[in-house]
């Protein structure tokens, strides 16, 4: 990340001119709601910095009920972003969004026979908001609220090049295929459609039909999202 000293002297800051300090303690809190339950030497190392330097920005945010800390050392959410987070369930945009698609998705894992899912992105990392399982005995589960990296990943890809379908065998789980599509961008979030299934299952001649399957489910969303009069994005 590229940085410079701000006027006053007092700390470097990236190009938008974030204090890194201020930086820090922000991906420290996001490496420890990500791991839902994480201790000193793994929250350090995710962010780059010495346990010492770690703990001194997570003692502030345990301060401010951000995080917590149990007996063991071990950080998790506290309970000002809990209270926070209880405060806007079940009315948040987001809810609104995966209820909308929540129809498509189903649609679609049952053309394909697999998992479907939708994911939005803030540019850095991406989470799946709701998904369709597959009606098979096989199949796949366990993504709903999941960070995933956008580097490497089908849905990385995918945002990076709305209107393009990427597949991805094994970049998020070994063995597992995943073929995401984007909706055009509109907004602050970027939002992407995946299907998600065992490789085995996605010979060639099956992936360009699940290809038919994805762009019809993502067109369709996108239509009705443009539509129903409600901006999800920004």
């Amino acid at each position: 990340m590229a940085t410079t000293t701000t006027a006053t002297g007092d700390a470097t800051a990236d190009e938008t001119g974030v204090p890194r300090s201020i930086n820090r303690v922000l991906d420290l809190f996001e490496i420890v709601l990500a791991e839902r339950n994480c201790n000193l030497t793994a929250a350090a190392s995710a962010a780059g910095l010495t346990p010492t330097t770690a703990l001194r920005y997570l003692r502030a945010l345990e301060a401010r009920g951000y995080v917590d800390r149990d007996e063991a050392g071990d950080f998790s959410a506290g309970p000002t972003i809990l209270r926070i987070t209880a405060s806007l369930r079940g009315g948040t945009v987001l809810d609104r969004l995966a209820a909308t698609a929540q129809p498509h998705l189903e649609r679609l894992a049952e053309h394909t026979g697999e998992s479907s899912y939708l994911a939005v992105s803030d540019g850095r990392t991406g989470t799946y908001i709701a998904t369709a399982e597959s009606p098979r005995a096989i199949r796949h589960v366990g993504w709903i609220g999941q960070n995933v990296t956008l580097d490497g990943s089908a849905l990385g890809a995918a945002l990076e090049a709305p209107g393009t379908t990427v597949t991805r065998t094994g970049a998020i789980e070994a063995d597992i295929t995943a073929i995401s599509r984007a909706l055009p961008p509109n907004g602050k979030l970027g939002l992407a459609i995946s299907i998600v299934g065992p490789e085995h299952r996605f010979s060639d001649d099956i992936r360009v039909a699940h290809d038919a399957e994805i762009c019809a489910t993502v067109d369709a969303l996108t239509h009705e999202l443009r539509t129903n009069g409600e901006d999800f994005t920004s």
